[in-house]
């Protein structure tokens, strides 16, 4: 099918990692750090592809110099790639403290990695994506350098609207898929994948066709297409995006880069997974957050925001924003919430030293109004709360919430409504 055929739903999955960066652009100026999810190295997600039969370049791992150098023999390759592992992009581009430019190094010369792997090593890349100070490289991957005569792109990706997986491919890979969307949507190639009887042989060589695949290397990359298809199911994906799927000099269809998103609900049954998750480059107190379930995104304003739902929370920002105020964060507490979860989601906010005033803001439909309040007036007493607190509380059992704060006896300010609150928490700055 093409692109015209593709569902919005469909693209919107793929361009998820995007969605931070829209949310900047409403607070420019503010730093974001995005909610905690598994967090997996490059080599560690080539290592998952290489278990399910999937093709990706031989390839090490090396935590000193000297490994790296054993490694990049042991290889024996024309040529071989040095990779620095983080988690951020753009580590080709990236700058090391020990003055070593690009986290990314080729060379056909295996005597000079150990070199370059201690200019690496223990030392901090800077990247676009990462602090001003950058991360501190503990890892190298030592792999063999291949050449590509050709990238594709390939997804597999859960899609809300077919009710299932769907495969997303394009002969137009090596570059943001949204950007091809856009310019030559007749290059999207969709295929819904049946959850029941999964990836059939007629879709998994009609997609390959669609990728450009021809003669042998056809059948070639729809076996590859059948593995990915068995590797999103058995580690429980949401999302294996390759890009690019490329093609070799030597006629072998190889996965080259790898991006897979994991479904959190199924961590009880993927430990072995989950047991990978690198928190090392993760904020200390999103880690904090997540422990207990909580959505939490730093920004550098002064006004801490407690919400349920993001929906409510981008708004409460933005109405924050509007009155001249910057908001600190943005926590969701989701649905469910209990007592405890309150409390430790003020202990975090209170945590922040920058922030002046927190403003929460709750819709009850799940959520029950009382416990909010207890897990307030609760937090407000044993954490001895020293800046304004302005609460705007509507929807289930609202009344009794209502009592519990105005008989706690506390300085709380109470709000009609999110505009009420937004404009109560800027003033309460400014006193």
């Amino acid at each position: 099918m093409a692109a015209s055929m593709v569902s919005q739903a469909a693209l919107r999955g793929l361009q998820l990692s995007s969605s931070k960066h829209l949310f900047l652009d409403k607070f420019k100026g503010s730093r974001l750090s995005s909610r905690r999810w598994l967090n997996l190295q490059e080599y560690q997600s080539k290592k998952l592809m290489e278990q399910s039969g999937v093709a990706v370049q031989r390839f090490y791992v090396a935590d000193t110099a000297s490994e790296a150098l054993e490694a990049a023999k042991r290889l024996n390759a024309k040529e071989i790639v040095l990779k620095a592992q983080i988690l951020a992009g753009g580590r080709g581009k990236g700058v090391f403290d020990s003055g070593l430019k690009g986290g990314v190094h080729l060379t056909k010369d295996p005597t000079v990695v150990g070199d370059l792997a201690k200019k690496m090593l223990g030392f901090n890349l800077s990247t676009k994506q990462t602090p001003k100070e950058g991360v501190k490289v503990k890892t190298v991957m030592v792999a063999e350098a291949l050449d590509i005569t050709r990238e594709t792109y390939f997804a597999i990706l859960m899609d809300r609207s077919c009710n299932g997986p769907v495969m997303v491919g394009s002969p137009q890979g090596g570059m943001d898929i949204e950007e091809v969307a856009a310019s030559t949507p007749e290059l999207i190639f969709k295929e819904v994948i049946d959850i029941f009887e999964g990836v059939r042989e007629d879709q998994a060589l009609r997609m390959a066709s669609n990728l450009g695949f021809k003669g042998p290397l056809e059948r070639q990359a729809a076996d590859q297409i059948k593995k990915l298809y068995d590797l999103f199911l058995k580690v429980d994906a949401t999302q294996v995006e390759v890009n690019p799927l490329g093609e070799t000099p030597e006629g072998q269809v190889v996965c080259f880069d790898a991006k897979i998103n994991f479904d959190d609900n199924a961590e009880f049954r993927q430990k072995a997974v989950f047991a990978m998750d690198d928190m090392s480059e993760s904020d200390p107190t999103e880690s904090e957050a997540a422990k207990w379930d909580l959505k939490y995104i730093g920004l550098d304003g002064n006004i801490a925001c407690f919400v349920n739902g993001a929906g409510l929370a981008m708004a409460t920002c933005d109405i924050i924003d509007l009155h001249g105020g910057k908001p600190a964060n943005f926590l969701d507490l989701g649905g469910g919430v209990q007592e405890r979860q309150v409390y430790e989601a003020f202990k975090l906010l209170t945590a922040d030293p920058k922030v002046e005033a927190i403003l929460v803001n709750i819709f009850g439909g799940i959520v029950n109004c009382a416990i909010i309040a207890n897990g307030i007036t609760k937090a407000c007493r044993e954490l001895e709360l020293k800046v304004p607190l302005v609460v705007r509380l509507e929807g289930t059992n609202v009344q009794e919430a209502k009592r519990i704060l105005a008989e706690s006896g506390l300085p709380i300010t109470s709000a009609e409504n999110l505009d009420d609150a937004a404009k109560k928490a800027v003033a309460a700055i400014k006193k």
